[in-house]
Order: structure tokens, then C-alpha cells, then sequence
């Protein structure tokens, strides 16, 4: 003991004038003697053990302190080394804390900024922390100074500084709880102002702290710090998202008031559970699997029922879905109603990220509620259909997956209620987009009784008779998902799904939407057992035309009745050809000359297309022959009689198209030709002057084909009608045409008979052979060669 107090008097004489020095006005002195100090005590060769240091600390501590505050950067930053290195190796270091700690809440506890020199205000914090750890049992004395300290530290500007007034911060909570929750709530704003901090460090450090302080400290100030963990789940950085995570769940289990902020609490944990980062995701579904055991053993009593009478699994589940235990959904179900309307609120939030984040948690709590879904279903459904017609995708396809969760947790009879009450009253492409969702995860044996009444709903005109294309599209997707979740079972709907497919094909822009319709049909078809989907519109495709009546009398260009009937004629095929009654009356009525010119023009092209394919169209079953007559008298050559007006004239064409269609494909027999002859004739020689190109070309080749057809059976002073029309068209501007006539002209040359009387007329003999002579000394040599042979072809009949 004598040796120790020998070795200690021996240091303190050899410092005794440094001591003095400090005291001086001269920087480069006190700086000096700082540094003799640190090397005669803390740094001196060989090391002074711990009791000759003890005597010592105690005579140099209060000089040292003073210098705390010496206007030399340096000078301060020795003394703080000096007391730090004391510190770290003295006996008994918190008999001395009570001179430190004042000066330290001097420094940095102050409202103004005392130290201004960020390295310093680090170094100060350092030796918080150091005294924070040797203070033992006596910290609580100096828990308000530390307050006063953190309060200022917490904000400061410098980084370091930051960081380690939070480990300060973890450090006193930790060490002593129970003085700690009386003031825990001071560092509550302080730490707040840093957990939005541009690196990211310091967020994931603060959102440690704040639950380390809730944790030992206040729990009612969860409520002011959940809307900033709230945001920081939207952080870029997964290391921050996991801070967040970690810190709720250890709240769930281990915070004292949890039961009061559960409702507060879970959305946070669960959020988690759908991050983009496996290792966040991985995290939140243990630690919430976790506060789900812990719910359901300390509340063993609501449970024993449930646990000594275990119900089974249910049989229609999600699949690839571990089902959440028994505590969890229980725990959840309890505080739905308070997580519920906020949540449908913020998945509709003009922020993206919060919509998308919204739209995921929201597919978690159903998985958790399952049959308490029920309980919610009418808010749910309001928040789906306002979310469904969201412009961010990834929020859409959300929206599906939890509508899909209803179909597997709530039974029809509830959901398809109130889903066509809705579907009635917005008429939204958003309504059936949910519809379809919640029908793809229902189950086929409880949706059979309900199922025409969905049909009936989504086949209403008020819904389907659209042009939206989204609307289009989600009917489709409402289509398959019945197809899907019926089977075998369709056939019940068989007709109406038919009906609703055809429509959307018909008024529909969009060439993957007309596609996908006919992949519908296809597979209506295969769940029924039918061969071929022929068969299909074989079975449906009269029913539907039935469903008309007489309506389309009343049809106009924009009918989507007419346009569901384009489309059924030019899909159904052969079937086509077991319905020409019906096609018939239709064609007849809506191409009357007194019809809207439009709606005509439609139909003679939908015409136009079934006579080019006769032969697997109307024609497929060999009775087109018996309507061809019909067709020509009372549909065609009305439509061939000239009007003003480009459409009047675009109808004209098309009528004479139309015709020269029906004469390519053979339908038209002499038999059938023959009684309405004189008035094609007639018709065609008026058609072949009109003002259209097209019209005259088509009309000279109607006329050919007219003239091949009857042959020598027409009139023949009916023929010497003809030619001065004939000779007429050999003067067109077109040259085509002029070369088109000179084949008619034979054509109607082969039409005189054997016995023809050549001197009675030659007088038109006489007339068509000058009229043709005229033309030999045509520029164009293929007219002079056209009109050589129709000039050989006179030869041979005078001859």
C-alpha cells in the first residue's frame, strides 16, 4: 500500500506544474502540459496500475473538467482523451460522475449550441457512453442530465454525433426501465426528427432506438411514432424496411401496453410480410407466426374449446398458402374492424406506393380472416371496386388476388347479393373485374344455384352493349372464370355464356380481345363434350337469333344487336346454311332502299363476305339455291337503283358485288335466273353508266356472267336492246372497262340462236359493226386485239 501511495505522490509531483499550467494564458502552454499530463498518467511506460491511478483521477479530475470549455480546440479535445482514458481504467469510476455529468449537460444539453466543434461534441458523447456503462446502480441519479444531453444530441447536425446519442439512448433504457418510462417520452420527438435521415445507417440505427425506448420506456407513445414507422416500410433501402419489421415484432410480443395498440401494430408487421426482399418477407411471417403462438398461450382460456376440439382443415383452401395458426387469425379477426376502414381508404390514396402497399396487405388480412371475412364483406367489396379501376397494375393485380380470397372464404349466397346490386348501380368495368376474381376462387357445388343470375347480370345490355374495351375484357375474364370453376357443370349457362361471348366478340376493336373470345368458345365447347365448335353454334346459334324477334326492325348502323349479328354469321360457318329462313327475313327487312344508308352499307358487306365463302356458309348445306332468287329480286337489284350520294353510290358497288359473287359461286342457276332475268338486265345496263369506276367494271362483268348463264334462252329482240349500252361502255374513260366490254360483247354474241335471220336484222348487224369499226384504230393495241376478236366473233354469226 506504501508503494502504491509512493508511485501515485511520485506522479502527482511530476505533474503538480503541468496542473498549474492549465491556467495560464498561453494556448501552446496549457496544450503542452495536457499532453504531459496524458503521457505521465494514462499513457506512461511501464502502465500505472488501476490503485495508483485512483489518488490521482481525484486530483487532476476538476482541473481537467475546467478545460472542457478552453477556447483551443485541441486543448479541449486532450482533456476529454485524458478523462475518457481515467475513466476506462479507474477503480471506482461513478464516485466521480457526479462532477462529469454537469459539465457534460453544459456542453452539449444546452438550448443554444455550446461546443461548436462536431469532433469534440463526438468525443463527449464517447464519454457518455463510456459513463453510462460505469455508472452501475447510480445511473438513475443522473438520468435528467442525460435527458437534457439526448434531447439536444439526438438533433444534432454532425452524423457520428446522431449515431451515438442512439446507442446512449438503448443504453439507459436498457439499463434501467424502471426509472426510465417516466421520461422515455422526451426523446420521442428528438429521434423522430432523424428516422427520415438521408443515410441510411442512421435510419435503420434510429428505428432501433425508438424501439428500445418504447420497449423499456412509455408504451403510449406508440401512437406518435407508427405513422414514421408507417413510411419507412415504403424506404428503398430493405436493410431500413427490416429495422421496422424487427422492431414491431418485438413490440407485438414483448411490449407491455401491446393489447392496447395491436390494431395500430399489426398492419405494420403484416406489411411485411409481401415485401419484394425474401429476408424482410421471411422475418415478418415468423415473428407474426410468433406473436400468434404467444396471443394463443396467453389467452389459453378463449382457446381451450377450439384446441381441445380441433376443426378440421377446410377442404377448399388457397393453394401453395400456409394457413396462418389458430392465434393469428383470431388476433387479427378482433381487430379487423379498426384495421379495415382505414385501409380501404389508403388503397385509393393519390400516392402509387401506398396504393400498391394497401392493395398487398390487404390480400394478407384476408388470408388471416378467412370465414370472419363475411363480417366485412360489404366494406371490402366497396374498396375492391373503387381500387379495380386503379391505373397502377401492380395495385389491380392485387385487387384480383383479394377479390379471389372472398370467393374462397365467403359463401355465394352472401357475395353474389351484393355484388349484383353493385354491378347494377355503377355499371364499372371495376365491378365485373371483382366479380370474375371472387367467382375464379369459389367452389362449383355452391355456386350452381347462383349462376344464371350472373349471367343474367353481366349479359344485361346495359352492361355488355359497351364499347370500353376494358369492360370488354373483363367480361371475358368473368366468362372463363365460370368456365373454369363449372366444368363439366357450364352447360347450365351453356346458351347465355354463348350469347355474352359472341357479343363482346362483335363489339369489340381489339383483335386480342376477338381472340381470346374465340379460345371462350373453344373451350365452352370441349367442357360440354362437343366435338367440334360447331356444334357449339349448332346448339346456341338459333336461340340467339330467336332472342331478336322482330327488333331488327328497328336496327340502325350502331345496333350492337346488328353488329352481334355480323359477327355470328361470319364465326357460326356451316351453321349458317340451316338458318337462311331466318338470315333471310333479316337481310330483306334491314336492306330495304327506305333503311338508313349506313346500316345498309354494313350489311351488304357482311353479305358480300358470305356469298365469297357460299360454299361453307350459306350455301354448306345446298339450299342457298332456293333463297338465291329472293335474295336477288327483293335484296340486291332494289339497292342497284341510282340515288345521290357517295354512300347511295358505295351501296351500289357493293350491291353489284354482291351479285357477281352470287354468279361466281354457282348458286345462281338458270333456273333461278331465269325469272328475274329482264329486270337484272335492266338493272345492270343502268348500273354499267353510273359515276363509280367499280360499279361500271363490276356491272360489265355481271352482265358476261349473265349472258354465259342464259345463253340463248333471252328474248332476242330483247338482245338488240342491249347493244347500243354495250357500244356506249367501248367509249369509257377506263380502258379496263373498255376491254371488260369487248368480253361481254362476246358473251352476248354466243347468246343468238342457230336459226338467227341475218338479213332481217341486219340493220343492227349493220349498227354494232360500225359502232365496234370505230375502235380498230384505238392507240391501244390490246383495244384494237379486243375488238379484232368481238368483229371475228360478227363474222362467224353473218356468215
Amino acid at each position: 500500500m506504501a508503494a502504491v501511495d509512493e508511485n501515485s505522490n511520485a506522479v502527482l509531483q511530476g505533474i503538480a506544474r503541468h496542473i498549474n499550467c492549465l491556467g495560464e494564458d498561453n494556448r501552446n502552454l496549457r496544450k503542452k502540459a495536457l499532453e504531459s499530463i496524458r503521457n505521465d498518467t494514462i499513457k506512461r511506460k511501464p502502465a500505472l496500475q488501476t490503485a495508483d491511478l485512483d489518488p490521482i483521477f481525484s486530483e487532476i479530475l476538476k482541473p481537467l473538467l475546467k478545460t472542457f470549455s478552453d477556447p483551443v480546440e485541441k486543448c479541449r479535445e486532450l482533456s476529454i482523451g485524458i478523462v475518457h482514458g481515467f475513466f476506462e481504467k479507474v477503480s471506482d469510476p461513478e464516485e466521480r460522475l457526479s462532477y462529469v455529468f454537469p459539465i457534460l449537460v453544459q456542453r452539449l444539453g444546452q438550448q443554444e449550441m455550446v461546443e461548436t466543434s462536431e469532433e469534440i461534441r463526438l468525443q463527449l458523447m464517447e464519454l457518455m457512453s463510456l459513463l453510462i456503462d460505469k455508472a452501475g446502480p447510480k445511473l438513475p441519479a443522473y438520468l435528467e442530465d442525460s435527458m437534457k444531453i439526448l434531447q439536444r444530441t439526438l438533433m444534432d447536425p454532425f452524423p457520428d454525433v446522431k449515431r451515438e446519442s442512439c446507442k446512449c439512448a438503448s443504453k439507459i433504457a436498457k439499463a434501467i426501465p424502471q426509472y426510465f418510462h417516466m421520461v422515455s417520452e422526451m426523446l420521442i420527438k428528438p429521434l423522430q426528427t432523424s428516422i427520415t435521415h438521408q443515410h441510411s445507417k442512421m435510419r435503420v440505427l434510429t428505428v432501433t432506438t425508438i424501439g428500445d425506448v418504447l420497449q423499456y420506456g412509455n408504451g403510449k407513445s406508440v401512437d406518435q411514432v407508427t405513422s414514421h414507422l408507417a413510411q419507412r416500410l415504403f424506404d428503398q433501402v430493405p436493410a431500413v424496411r427490416k429495422a421496422v419489421i424487427q422492431v414491431v415484432g418485438g413490440w407485438l410480443l414483448d411490449l407491455p401496453d401491446r393489447y392496447s395498440f395491436h390494431h395500430k401494430l399489426l398492419p405494420l408487421l403484416l406489411t411485411g410480410i409481401t415485401d419484394e426482399q425474401p429476408d424482410v418477407s421471411e422475418l415478418a411471417d415468423s415473428l407474426w407466426h410468433d406473436v400468434g403462438i404467444k396471443f394463443e398461450q396467453e389467452n389459453e382460456n378463449d382457446f381451450k374449446d377450439r384446441q381441445d376440439f380441433v376443426a378440421p382443415a377446410p377442404q377448399h383452401y388457397p393453394p401453395n398458402v400456409e394457413r396462418p395458426n389458430l392465434g393469428c387469425r383470431v388476433l387479427l379477426n378482433r381487430h379487423a374492424s379498426k384495421i379495415l376502414p382505414g385501409l380501404m381508404r389508403d388503397i385509393c390514396d393519390w400516392v402509387v406506393e401506398t396504393r400498391v402497399k394497401s392493395a398487398q396487405l390487404l390480400k394478407t388480412l384476408l388470408l388471416n380472416l378467412e370465414e370472419y371475412t363475411m363480417q366485412h364483406i360489404e366494406l371490402l367489396l366497396n374498396g375492391l371496386y373503387r381500387a379495380s379501376v386503379d391505373d397502377e397494375k401492380r395495385v389491380v393485380a392485387d385487387v384480383e388476388k383479394s377479390a379471389e380470397l372472398i370467393g374462397y372464404f365467403v359463401k355465394p349466397e352472401v357475395w353474389v347479393k351484393l355484388t349484383l346490386i353493385g354491378l347494377r348501380a355503377s355499371q364499372s368495368h371495376g365491378n365485373v373485374l371483382v366479380m370474375a376474381a371472387i367467382i375464379r376462387g369459389s367452389q362449383a357445388s355452391q355456386m350452381l344455384p347462383y349462376v344464371s343470375d350472373i349471367c343474367a347480370a353481366v349479359s344485361n345490355p346495359d352492361i355488355c352493349h359497351t364499347i370500353q374495351t376494358p369492360m370488354h375484357v373483363e367480361l371475358l375474364k368473368c366468362a372463363e372464370a365460370l368456365l373454369k370453376v363449372l366444368g363439366s357443370e357450364v352447360k347450365v349457362i351453356s346458351q347465355q355464356l354463348f350469347n355474352l361471348i359472341i357479343t363482346v366478340m362483335a363489339l369489340t376493336s381489339e383483335q386480342q380481345v376477338r381472340e381470346k373470345g374465340v379460345q371462350l368458345l373453344s373451350e365452352l365447347s370441349t367442357a360440354q363434350g362437343q366435338g367440334s365448335v360447331s356444334e357449339l353454334f349448332q346448339q346456341h346459334t338459333r336461340p340467339l337469333l330467336s332472342s331478336y324477334g322482330d327488333s331488327y326492325i328497328t336496327w340502325s348502323q350502331h345496333s350492337a344487336e346488328r353488329q352481334i349479328f355480323d359477327t355470328l354469321l361470319l364465326e357460326a360457318g356451316p351453321v349458317v346454311g340451316d338458318l337462311l329462313p331466318e338470315i333471310a327475313a333479316i337481310f330483306t327487312c334491314c336492306l330495304n332502299p327506305d333503311k338508313d344508308a349506313e346500316m345498309r352499307l354494313k350489311f351488304f358487306a357482311l353479305l358480300s363476305r358470305l356469298v365469297m365463302t357460299a360454299a361453307t356458309t350459306l350455301d354448306s348445306k345446298n339450299r342457298f339455291g332456293e333463297f338465291s332468287q329472293s335474295f336477288v329480286k327483293d335484296i340486291i337489284l332494289p339497292n342497284c337503283v341510282w340515288r345521290a350520294g357517295r354512300v347511295a353510290g358505295a351501296i351500289r358497288t357493293t350491291a353489284v358485288s354482291c351479285l357477281w359473287a352470287m354468279l361466281q359461286s354457282g348458286v345462281l342457276t338458270k333456273d333461278k335466273l331465269e325469272p328475274v332475268a329482264e329486270e337484272l338486265i335492266t338493272q345492270i345496263i343502268t348500273a354499267m353508266d353510273d359515276d363509280n369506276k367499280s360499279t361500271r367494271l363490276i356491272s360489265c362483268r355481271v352482265m358476261t356472267r349473265t349472258f354465259d348463264t342464259m345463253g340463248q334462252s333471252l328474248d332476242q329482240d330483247r338482245l338488240h336492246n342491249l347493244y347500243p349500252e354495250l357500244l356506249k361502255r367501248l367509249d369509257d374513260s377506263s380502258d379496263e372497262i373498255r376491254v371488260m366490254v369487248t368480253k361481254t360483247f362476246l358473251a352476248y354474241f354466243d347468246c343468238f340462236r342457230g336459226d338467227y335471220e341475218v338479213g332481217l336484222y341486219r340493220a343492227h348487224l349493220e349498227a354494232m359493226y360500225k359502232g365496234l369499226l370505230v375502235h380498230l384504230d384505238d392507240p391501244e393495241a390490246k383495244i384494237q386485239e379486243a375488238v379484232l376478236k368481238v368483229l371475228e366473233r360478227i363474222g362467224q354469226i353473218v356468215l
